[in-house]
């Protein structure tokens, strides 16, 4: 084993504790609350127009989020994840790859899709399961991707997406592609053993992948300080010999910055970068979840003061790149367009009960199509609990 891998440290003759809680990681922040920019700012790459387009991406994650959240109180929609108060950390990030790049999101980053183009009528689709969803209503509400846009689909079991971009961008190695992959994940899925294992990998083979942690402070209910001590999760992306960066995930333009830093990076090196966005979920985790049980109104009160489509407005107001007609007009059509997409969507029908089958195999097995008879069989015998189906077949 070298010993020019440890030999950056003093020397000393005494057993000596390092303790990972006070290894010091800069935060890189660049916008304040109030709009304005601290003192000697390295800034991103950004004009008008691609700041004008964070925005309204922006605003679209927010109002897309506050609609579908009521229609699922409204019994209208089965289920819900909103990223209140984390979106510039989506948004941010997928404003600062090219298209070519594949990105690999958890369930709470409907931004990166927003941004390249993933139609309202596709996020409708998709949450409705009907005939017209890309998944073809294979999936629980909120699992968007598309192949068009290098979006992978997302999957409920928390950090499989992890290894499978450090998969993904070796690929992109080997294929000399100018091209990186972006992985999204919680702090929560970072206690999977897939996180470790797909870091050491990534590391091991020098993967152009970036891997992108929302640090919101807590795993459904539990929070950080329960889940792992130490100082966060970036300290782990050093233990992995890893490059590894800290931003404030509330502010648009600092998550900008480190993206830009980090693709460059990882593609003049072919190697990969640890993103630890810290930030923090307003909302609750899911439809499912009551937060109140769990954290204080004055903790969330707190963070509400940070909001950081707030800041990124407040920015753009001191830039006279937006006003407060725009302002108005964006959010009120934004609100309409929603409506208008849900009344549509939720009457589509649904998919064919052929397409179950379809796609596993070029042509579908014997067992798959037998299986497929039972199924309509059983629909037949029970028409009254499959409404949604389209009669006999």
């Amino acid at each position: 084993m070298s010993s020019e891998l440890y030999d950056d440290g003093p020397v000393v003759h005494t057993p000596t504790f390092i303790d990972g809680t006070s290894v010091e990681i800069p935060e890189l922040k660049i916008l304040k609350q109030d709009g304005s920019v601290y003192e000697g700012c390295d800034m991103p790459e950004i004009d008008e127009t691609l700041a004008v387009k964070m925005y309204k991406t922006l605003a679209f994650h927010r109002v897309l989020d506050e609609r579908m959240v009521a229609s699922q109180r409204q019994g209208r929609l089965s289920f819900y994840m909103a990223a209140l108060g984390e979106e510039a950390a989506s948004v941010g990030g997928a404003a600062g790859l090219e298209p070519q790049d594949m990105i690999m999101t958890q369930y709470r980053e409907q931004g990166v899709l927003m941004f390249r183009g993933f139609s309202l009528e596709n996020f409708m689709n998709q949450m409705f399961s009907n005939e017209k969803d890309l998944g073809k209503g294979r999936q629980m509400p909120i699992h968007y991707g598309s192949n068009e846009l290098n979006c992978m689909t997302v999957s409920s079991p928390l950090g499989t997406q992890i290894p499978q971009a450090t998969g993904y961008a070796y690929g992109q190695k080997m294929q000399g592609l100018n091209a990186v992959t972006l992985c999204y994940f919680g702090e929560g899925a970072a206690s999977e053993g897939d996180f470790h294992a797909g870091l050491n990998m990534a590391a091991v083979q020098e993967a152009p992948v970036i891997f992108f942690c929302r640090n919101n402070g807590y795993a459904i209910s539990t929070p950080s300080d329960e889940q792992f001590k130490g100082n966060g999760i970036a300290s782990r992306g050093v233990g992995y010999g890893i490059k590894t960066l800290r931003v404030d995930g509330n502010d648009i333009l600092a998550v900008l910055k480190v993206m830009q830093v980090a693709r460059a990076y990882a593609l003049k090196e072919n190697a990969p970068v640890l993103i630890e966005a810290m930030s923090y979920r307003l909302g609750a985790h899911s439809t499912s979840d009551d937060p109140s049980g769990y954290r204080t109104r004055e903790e969330e009160e707190k963070w509400q003061a940070n909001d950081p489509i707030l800041r990124m407005k407040n920015w753009m107001l001191a830039q006279n790149w937006w006003d407060e007609d725009q302002e108005k007009s964006l959010f009120e059509q934004l609100r309409e367009e929603v409506l208008a997409a849900v009344k549509v969507s939720e009457k589509i029908n649904k998919p064919h009960i052929d397409t179950l089958i379809t796609d596993v195999y070029d042509t579908p097995t014997s067992q798959l199509q037998a299986q497929l008879d039972q199924v309509k069989a059983h629909v037949n015998k029970y028409p009254e609990a499959y409404p949604f189906t389209a009669g006999k077949f």
